[in-house]
């Protein structure tokens, strides 16, 4: 399962859960505007970033990156882009932050020493996943994060206890049925192999009403479309060249067979079926 790729998808829709996870959240954090941007000029893109609202009185960005494997360049990557991006819209804000998220610290690049002067500072702040707590005893929006770290043993009793917990409990950062389609999301991923009823048993739930099984659904009827489309320009070019094939026998096999030439001889000289051959000796008499 690609975590991360989750941890995206889970960011675009609902921005605000990043800041159940900071020391300082922003006033207006549910208005925040999660993106992908490009630095300009360069090769760097940065996949995580948190735009402030038009409106906010304080215009702070949020630079996030979500960590499950090893990767010792991540911090000269991290802050180089992030830097360079605020350079680049350096009018656009008053402030920043940078948020590091580890499944586990064992994941972190041991080179902490190089970038100490943001390490240190109260801009940055690194999160372990592994080290929040009991699931029982954290905000619903911290345990969608946490149940991505779950093994396949234990996810699904995770996924089934945290879907009753909504339905019990209110829900003031996301709406329930948004909560639903993220467990539902987390669990189509980690169990990729599994069939939809099989997951729906699991889960308890009928996905055909969430939006990852929409989604799935309408890419599905999307890619029957286009694999349509395409058969249909092959059938078009196969009937094209089937075409330009009995035209050419047309003209080709009466010469042959002026020549002296089997019908046989022909087909095989042309690489052709003997019937090809003769229908094309018929329709040149």
């Amino acid at each position: 399962m690609k975590r991360d790729s989750i941890y995206y998808q889970i960011f675009k829709r609902f921005p605000g859960l990043l800041f159940e996870l900071v020391d300082h959240p922003p006033l207006q954090g549910q208005n925040y505007r999660f993106e992908s941007v490009e630095v300009k000029e360069t090769a760097f893109r940065l996949d995580g970033v948190f735009l402030p609202p038009e409106d906010a009185t304080s215009r702070v960005i949020f630079f996030a990156e979500v960590q499950f494997q090893r990767d010792e360049a991540l911090y000269h990557r991290f802050f180089t882009e992030s830097l360079m991006y605020l350079n680049r819209n350096r009018s656009k804000y008053d402030d920043w932050f940078c948020v590091v998220i580890f499944s586990s610290r064992s994941l972190e690049p041991s080179d902490q020493r190089t970038h100490r002067i943001f390490l240190n500072s109260d801009q940055v702040q690194r999160i372990y996943l592994d080290e929040l707590g009991a699931t029982n005893q954290q905000p619903i929006g911290i345990n969608l994060m946490q149940l991505t770290l779950a093994s396949d043993e234990v996810m699904a009793e995770q996924a089934k206890q945290l879907i009753e917990r909504v339905k019990l409990e209110s829900t003031d950062t996301l709406p329930k049925n948004e909560i639903l389609d993220i467990i539902t999301t987390i669990a189509v991923y980690k169990f990729s192999t599994l069939s939809r009823e099989e997951v729906e048993t699991m889960l308890g739930l009928t996905l055909e009403q969430t939006r990852v099984y929409q989604e799935a659904k309408a890419e599905g009827r999307e890619e029957g479309r286009e694999e349509g489309r395409e058969e249909g320009r092959e059938e078009g070019r196969e009937e094209g060249r089937e075409e330009r094939e009995a035209e050419m026998l047309k003209l080709t096999v009466p010469l042959l067979l002026k020549t002296g030439m089997s019908v046989e001889q022909i087909a095989q000289h042309l690489n052709v079926d003997i019937e090809a051959v003769q229908l094309a000796a018929q329709s040149g008499t």
